[in-house]
């Protein structure tokens, strides 16, 4: 399930969406200079972790890893990253915006179970 084209796009959009968050989260709730810092700093920080750390051979990407991680530290990061973007959201004054963002990753999670079982065997 959780490789089929609409799930990809909506994992996709999830994505987007956390590193988006965290770029939010800098400049609302940071006063100058340290929000045009941050504005830039933290979602490269975030879309570099989500990139560098990775399973060997994990299907919902190009199968190649910068950093082989087991799946089980993959699942944390995701965790983080995606659910630390909604938390962003409420951080920064979006509590309507982060509600929608745990919603849909709630059932982005729940559907994509099959995801969830292939990173804790691996």
């Amino acid at each position: 399930m959780s490789l089929n084209p609409v799930m990809l796009g909506v994992r996709f959009l999830l994505e987007l969406t956390a590193v988006v968050s965290f770029g939010i989260l800098g400049w609302r709730a940071f006063d100058t200079p340290w929000r045009f810092l941050l504005v830039v700093i933290l979602p490269i920080a975030i879309a570099a972790i989500w990139g560098t750390f990775a399973v060997p051979g994990d299907p919902s990407r190009n199968g190649e890893a910068t950093v082989a991680v087991p799946g089980a530290v993959r699942l944390v990061v995701e965790v983080l990253v995606l659910g630390g973007g909604a938390l962003s959201l409420w951080g920064a004054g979006l509590s309507t915006a982060a509600l929608i963002s745990v919603i849909v990753l709630v059932i982005y999670q729940a559907l994509a179970y099959d995801r969830i079982t292939w990173l804790l065997a691996h």
